[in-house]
């Protein structure tokens, strides 16, 4: 069994069981794929992937458990390498941030540039996408740190720690009947077509649960996972814009009245996740405490040690929060 024929069966299930988009992946040929594979399935007197004709049609339950200690261990390879880098280079590597628009436009902003301007030998990579893509990046090493507020639990195999509560504004244009309404209600809104968030991006589950509770049904008219694209449809008089607080700009938006909504919507909690078992390099624990203060190298190395989320929720409920 070599680590070879390891990186081979974990790839290929990345790749959806394509063999050819495997082989350029890893810049390799084809063949000389499906020849380790087959030798590994010998070795083992198993099939990893069941088979029609030439084609890999799906993965075998035991398959599923090499794979799934595969990946463990080419994990554990990769922390032996940082390791080494942390010894010999503690200040050079490179740091992969998954995360949706508007963190990556309104809460990263600050803290990357403090931490390029410390650790310059660092290569700092970030992309932006659905939280399916996020944790999806992150479960198979493609980026170390997924930042995210929707659909957490699609992040049960990282270890996701609490950064800061977050709520919400209402946009209007000065002329739209809300802009001077006072003690603004779900059913006022609710009055009118709405402008906001793709269901699953930031934090548009609590809209929809607070419409919910209110007996109320939104009119939503236009969706969008970017704040800005939201502001530019509100300014058209597409509707009533709900964004993250975060997003608004007292300059720019100046244009707009802000409503508070945060009577109306539950905070939502942004987290940043990395895989169990990853080495963080000393430059990623600062990274962390950079963008959460509350979460420091100690805090982070003992919820590393914890068995799940539940656990680390737990453990770090007694955390007073900011709020942003």
């Amino acid at each position: 069994m070599k680590l070879q024929q390891l990186r081979y069966i974990v790839e290929v299930l990345n790749n959806n069981l394509n063999v050819s988009a495997t082989a350029d992946s890893l810049f390799t040929s084809q063949p000389g794929i499906s020849k380790q594979v087959r030798m590994l399935e010998d070795e083992l007197g198993i099939q990893i992937f069941g088979r029609s004709g030439k084609h890999l049609t799906h993965v075998t339950e035991a398959g599923q458990d090499v794979i799934d200690i595969a990946t463990q261990i080419l994990s554990k390879v990769e922390g032996i390498k940082a390791v080494a880098r942390e010894h010999t280079q503690p200040d050079e590597g490179k740091l992969r941030i998954a995360t949706t628009h508007t963190q990556a436009r309104y809460a990263l902003p600050d803290v990357i540039q403090g931490f390029i301007k410390r650790y310059s030998k660092v290569s700092l990579h970030m992309s932006q996408g659905t939280p399916a893509q996020i944790s999806d990046a992150a479960a198979k090493g493609e980026a170390d740190f997924a930042i995210a507020t929707e659909s957490l639990h699609l992040y049960n195999d990282l270890v996701m720690l609490p950064c800061y509560h977050w709520n919400r504004s209402i946009i209007v244009r000065p002329d739209h009947p809300l802009a001077k309404k006072q003690n603004i209600t779900i059913v006022d809104i609710a009055k009118y077509s709405l402008v906001t968030y793709v269901f699953g991006f930031t934090g548009r589950s609590e809209l929809d649960a607070a419409f919910d509770a209110a007996g109320a049904k939104p009119k939503i008219a236009f969706t969008a996972t970017d704040a800005d694209v939201i502001k530019t449809y509100v300014r058209l008089g597409v509707g009533v814009g709900v964004i993250a607080s975060m997003a608004i700009d007292e300059r720019i938006d100046s244009d707009l009245v802000v409503i508070d909504a945060s009577h109306l919507f539950n905070a939502s909690t942004t987290k940043i996740g990395f895989r169990r078992g990853s080495f963080l390099r000393a430059y990623m624990y600062d990274f962390i405490e950079r963008f959460a203060p509350h979460l420091t190298k100690d805090i982070v190395t003992r919820a590393m040690l914890l068995k799940n989320n539940h656990e680390v929720d737990e453990f770090l409920k007694d955390i007073k929060l900011p709020t942003r």
